[in-house]
């Protein structure tokens, strides 16, 4: 899920317990697996189209996924976090991507049931032999508002500006093939304007969260970016041809659900799609409780893209620190080029709550081992 599964150390900061708690019986977990099986196999269909700047840790970035996201974080008030995604490092040409983000709620006190969020995003994505280097700074903001007490729909934007970088002079083109080697000495025959660009860049979402007792937990949103239809091209203008990005769609589903007092369960699905060009990621991470009281977690999981690779994750917890580690076992044919070495990923967050009065007036809660 797109929120932080936090132990709450204040006893103050507990949700209040509602008495429709869901049981898990036998028949209950039989379903669940033969669900699980079905989505599995359903994945094995679905054709992977593209290849975009992109997490396979879809619900650790969550302002990127959706600016709706932004202050949406059901067990604390604000969170930092950080992710590095290491792609194809074993061919001559790797791909290397960072995030940092952070957001937090606030006017809590302004809004019956609700509040506004405010965060930050940089980006930055290297790849290729020239070296293209994308930079990308966003701010959002987005609007919580609680209907009754088990649900709440969120609506946010992101404004932002990216710039893109090449090093032209690490190319090489057919009109520079001699017969024997590239020559860099003579002219490649294209109309490069300029080796950097830049542009504004809009998105916006909507979310909607679900939560009918203390363990079910229910999270979806769809987000559409690039609205404005940004200009982006080295080259000199022609006419009749279109420099315009296309607006990129983002549908995600995720859910958390609370076994026991040891396992909670959060499965997930992520798709994208910007004119032909589509990506979906699906499957599974699961936290085991290990100290009882919920401050030290044990995460693992397999997620799956298919067409392209499977996603196997673990990590750790430890009070408000959240670490984790995918990496992708490239399946398609590829794997006969990079020995299956798909992409490394790492990921970061902490999460905070302002104070112990202020934290209280928080309206939705995810299930975690402190209830």
């Amino acid at each position: 899920m797109l929120g932080l599964i936090k132990h709450t150390t204040t006893e103050r900061l507990k949700p209040v317990k509602r008495k429709h708690n869901i049981v898990f019986g036998r028949h209950a977990r039989a379903t669940f697996t033969v669900a699980l099986a079905v989505f599995f196999a359903l994945l094995q269909e679905l054709p992977l189209a593209a290849q975009d700047l992109h997490f396979s840790q879809f619900f650790n970035s969550p302002l990127s996924t959706n600016p709706a996201n932004t202050g949406f974080i059901p067990s604390s008030d604000y969170r930092v976090g950080a992710h590095h995604r290491d792609q194809w490092s074993s061919v001559p040409v790797p791909y290397k991507t960072t995030s940092i983000f952070g957001d937090f709620q606030f006017l809590r006190d302004r809004f019956p049931s609700g509040w506004m969020g405010l965060g930050g995003l940089i980006l930055q994505d290297v790849a290729g032999s020239g070296n293209l280097r994308s930079t990308k700074v966003y701010a959002s903001v987005a609007y919580h508002q609680m209907l009754g007490s088990t649900g709440l729909l969120s609506a946010g934007f992101n404004l932002g500006y990216a710039g893109k970088q090449i090093n032209l002079a690490k190319l090489t083109f057919d009109n520079q093939w001699n017969g024997r080697f590239f020559d860099g000495a003579v002219p490649s025959g294209e109309t490069f304007q300029n080796n950097s660009i830049g542009y504004v860049d809009v998105q916006a979402g909507l979310n909607y969260a679900y939560f009918p007792s203390d363990n079910l937990y229910l999270h979806g949103g769809f987000s559409v970016h690039h609205l404005n239809k940004p200009k982006e091209t080295f080259f000199a203008l022609i006419p009749g041809y279109d420099n315009r990005i296309k607006p990129r769609s983002i549908f995600f589903a995720d859910a958390m659900i609370k076994v026991n007092n040891q396992v909670i369960i959060s499965p997930g699905i992520y798709y994208s799609r910007q004119a032909a060009a589509s990506e979906f990621v699906g499957g599974l991470h699961i936290n085991y409780n290990l100290s009882g009281n919920g401050e030290q977690q044990l995460i693992a999981g397999i997620f799956y893209r298919p067409g392209d690779a499977y996603i196997p994750m673990v990590g750790y917890q430890w009070k408000s620190f959240k670490f984790m580690f995918s990496f992708d076992v490239t399946n398609s044919p590829l794997k006969f080029n990079n020995g299956s070495r798909g992409a490394s990923e790492l990921f970061l967050q902490y999460d905070g709550i302002y104070n112990t009065v202020y934290g209280n007036r928080r309206q939705s809660y995810c299930p975690s081992f402190s209830n």
